[in-house]
């Protein structure tokens, strides 16, 4: 039974720790887009919308995607798919993409908003670590409670 006030947080703490690193990693490939400064004229290939939420009394939250290609200053051409952009643009539109060079393009269309994208890494970040302080701190508390300390 012990395994389980182990186990189920333990298991929490490596989801927050991956949210994380995907956080980080996402804002780190939008930082090298917006300062590489390189651009190109990409055109809309389509767009479409996801819902989440709505079971029961809860609110539907609506996220628009837009799927962008491009032709990158090396001849290579790249797609890509980014979710958050703005309404307005519709399939066969032509909008400026900021990106990076190297062996996998990275390219937003979003325009750059450096501290923005800061906050919001580093407020998830601050939630991410007070969620993995709770867990260790509930298997700290269980272990102290009904095993007194080791020694």
């Amino acid at each position: 039974m012990d395994l389980f006030f182990y186990l189920i947080p333990g298991l929490m703490i490596a989801v927050a720790l991956f949210m994380g690193y995907r956080v980080v990693r996402r804002w780190l490939q939008l930082s090298a887009a917006w300062n590489s400064g390189l651009t190109a004229e990409a055109r809309c290939l389509r767009t479409y919308t996801t819902t989440y939420g709505g079971g029961g009394d809860t609110s539907v939250r609506t996220a628009m995607h837009h799927v962008y290609e491009f032709t990158a200053r090396d001849g290579r051409v790249v797609r890509f798919e980014e979710e958050g952009g703005p309404g307005t643009v519709v399939e066969g539109d032509f909008v400026t993409v900021r990106y990076a060079e190297g062996p996998r393009v990275v390219a937003t269309a979003l325009p750059p908003r450096h501290g923005r994208a800061a906050a919001g890494t580093m407020g998830t970040l601050v939630f991410l670590g007070v969620f993995v302080a709770f867990c260790v701190g509930f298997m700290v508390t269980y272990a102290t409670a009904f095993h007194g300390f080791p020694g």
